[in-house]
């Protein structure tokens, strides 16, 4: 146990540490250093704060899965040196690379807490300042037996902490980014944060050595139903070379048309082993593939429950499981499993 806190910032990039370009007013990142110099309140902190930059940083819509394994890789070299950590990071994927990490990090006792923000953080109306310095806050905190208050990977954003497996970046323009339409908030800050510990995953015995997965699949295509989808389209889907698992996007609790071609490529795809998985195209509420005839069909052809995951959670959870393991079988068996509450 450390005698004093520390967390450990890591800045990727995105929009809080973005500036305006003098002459052009296109929006460019700037050192890592000027970004903690705009947020002077986090040296009234009674813990060591350390910081870690990308260089060069990364714009969120450039996202790969490599992107991922180097941060887990670096949590791993840095995981005993500090009680949490901070990751700063661009909202258009932060939901993607949140649910990446919350399966590459398995037995995590150490809070890794994703946050950004909508403004930059030297604009007078920021959003950035709160986020960064109520999620450096959570990242310390421990309970009185010296154990992490959230041992999870979250996103805080506009007050509330969520798991980071469970949400979506739900507007482009207001502060409160993104939701987590199907669990609740795991901590709300207000005057004081306030943790909502029963709802947070805690490990069921502590002092376990932090295993990192970094083999990662990419044989995966998300396919959102729509009317008057074509069978053009669903077959050139199917048939893509080396293709292992696809994301079905269906309407309300996890419906398609019940056209009998959709029906045939979609049970013809899974007797060749593809794995396909049905998430629903709603923000909130889960898949049920027992409630509607057209559900039951694709049940019968096949295809698997995706219950109330997110597609960013469904997508990352089959491109660490199908990273990991050769046999679809296995695979399959894994996907009907909650491993970090995704589902």
């Amino acid at each position: 146990m450390m005698n004093k806190a520390a967390v450990l910032v890591i800045y990727t990039g995105g929009t809080i540490g973005m500036k305006a370009h003098p002459v052009t007013g296109e929006l460019v990142p700037f050192r890592f250093e000027h970004v903690l110099e705009e947020v002077p309140e986090l040296q009234k902190f009674c813990f060591r704060i350390d910081s870690y930059s990308f260089d060069p940083v990364i714009d969120s819509s450039d996202i790969l899965p490599d992107f991922w394994v180097r941060l887990a890789l670096l949590i791993r070299e840095k995981y005993d040196q500090y009680n949490g950590f901070v990751i700063l990071h661009g909202t258009d994927t932060m939901s993607y690379s949140a649910s990446a990490l919350s399966f590459m990090l398995e037995n995590l006792e150490k809070p890794v807490i994703f946050t950004g923000s909508q403004l930059p953080i030297g604009l007078p109306r920021t959003d950035g300042k709160e986020n960064f310095i109520s999620a450096v806050e959570i990242a310390a905190g421990l309970d009185q037996q010296g154990h992490a208050l959230v041992p999870e990977v979250c996103i805080f954003f506009q007050d509330q902490l969520f798991r980071g497996n469970r949400t979506m970046k739900y507007n482009a323009e207001e502060f409160r980014a993104f939701r987590s339409p199907n669990y609740p908030a795991l901590a709300e800050a207000g005057i004081h944060i306030k943790y909502n510990r029963k709802y947070i995953l805690y490990p069921e015995s502590w002092d376990r050595p932090l295993l990192v997965h970094t083999q990662v699949g990419t044989d995966v295509v998300v396919l959102k139903i729509f009317p008057g989808i074509e069978k053009k389209v669903v077959e050139a889907i199917l048939n893509i070379p080396g293709l292992r698992v696809v994301v079905l996007e269906t309407y309300g609790q996890g419906n398609a048309p019940s056209l009998q071609w959709l029906l045939d490529l979609l049970s013809g795809a899974v007797s060749r082993g593809m794995i396909i998985v049905n998430v629903t195209q709603c923000p909130a509420g889960s898949v049920s593939m027992d409630t509607y005839a057209c559900g039951i069909r694709l049940r019968e052809a096949g295809v698997l429950s995706g219950y109330d995951m997110t597609t960013e959670a469904a997508v990352t959870k089959i491109m660490l499981l199908t990273g990991q393991y050769f046999d679809n079988k296995k695979v399959k068996e894994l996907l009907s499993q909650s491993l970090n509450g995704e589902f």
